[in-house]
């Protein structure tokens, strides 16, 4: 019995750790994209005055229905795979940041979304309240942030992205922990085992990446300061 303890303590403390390997490998990945195309012209202009960045989105948008609903007939290289180019579509279409924002300001607001990501992931692990009641509240937030948004795109209201903004923050900040609650619960059960395991580690990096990237641009919008030119 003491060794089946050990056995899945040390299966489930892997598969944590694989979760946040390919979660800051897909950050890692989308920051330097981003980076490097925001300081290379032909590519910003391929993205931004072709509608190349519409067809960017919708790739983002497949590829994420494809990891959420083809992860169980998918093998394990086709789902790394799948998980890796949407990191490099968000980092293209992320590149706009370093053109509005300056480069400061970006490396600051990063690191306090490191810091406010990794306080409510640890609360998520750590809790023993089940957030799973908070589920519908939150996907009724996001919707209610998506319509916002569209409004203002219209309304185009600085006064009203912030008090967006400021609920996306709330939001996400939500979602990790709920998330990484979820998680938790992954790695303690057989399916964080074998190749099956390997999957749901990439598509669980993949959930804590969304609220990680999420919970950065609400940031941004906040706290960034914008250039001048």
């Amino acid at each position: 019995m003491n060794e089946y303890m050990g056995y899945v303590v040390g299966s489930s403390r892997d598969f944590i750790y694989k979760v946040y390997g390919w979660m800051a490998a897909a950050l890692v990945i989308s920051a330097g994209t981003a980076y490097y195309t925001s300081i290379t012209p032909s590519l910003l202009q391929s993205i931004y005055s072709s509608g190349t960045i519409f067809a960017l989105v919708i790739g983002q948008l497949a590829l994420v229905l494809f990891l959420s609903f083809m992860l169980e007939k998918m093998n394990v290289v086709t789902a790394v795979m799948a998980f890796l180019l949407y990191s490099v579509l968000t980092g293209l279409t992320l590149s706009s940041v370093f053109l509005v924002f300056t480069q400061a300001s970006i490396i600051s607001t990063f690191i306090v979304t490191a810091g406010m990501f990794g306080i409510m992931a640890l609360y998520g692990y750590l809790t023993n309240e089940d957030l799973s009641s908070m589920r519908n509240i939150l996907m009724m937030a996001l919707i209610g942030l998506i319509l916002g948004g569209l409004v203002n795109m219209f309304l185009k209201s600085p006064g009203f992205n912030y008090i967006l903004s400021g609920i996306g923050v709330v939001v996400f900040a939500m979602l990790t922990a709920y998330d990484m609650q979820k998680i938790k619960r992954f790695s303690q059960s057989m399916l964080a085992h074998g190749e099956m395991g390997n999957k749901i580690a990439i598509i669980s990096s993949l959930m804590l990446y969304l609220d990680f990237i999420n919970m950065f641009l609400y940031l941004l919008q906040i706290f960034g300061q914008r250039r001048n030119n």
